[in-house]
């Protein structure tokens, strides 16, 4: 049976580019779109997955890069 993950996807806007980025596997794309930006993301995901072992899925997803806080700015 096929393993299901519920990843993040996060998009930026750099500049005239956009960075798409999984913090969870730590796994980055980019594009001229926002929405090429998320497709080139799902097809850096799809190749890291077939190659990855099992071992380093899970030591990334125990570890995930980045962190969201919430700040006050007065």
């Amino acid at each position: 049976m096929a393993r299901v993950l519920n990843l993040t996807a996060w998009v930026i806007r750099e500049g005239d580019e956009y960075v798409s980025i999984c913090p969870e596997l730590d796994v980055s794309s980019c594009g001229s779109t926002a929405e090429e930006a998320r497709r080139m993301l799902n097809e850096a995901l799809e190749g890291f997955l077939e190659i990855a072992s099992d071992e380093e899925i899970e030591r990334r997803l125990a570890n995930p890069v980045g962190f969201s806080e919430l700040v006050t700015i007065q």
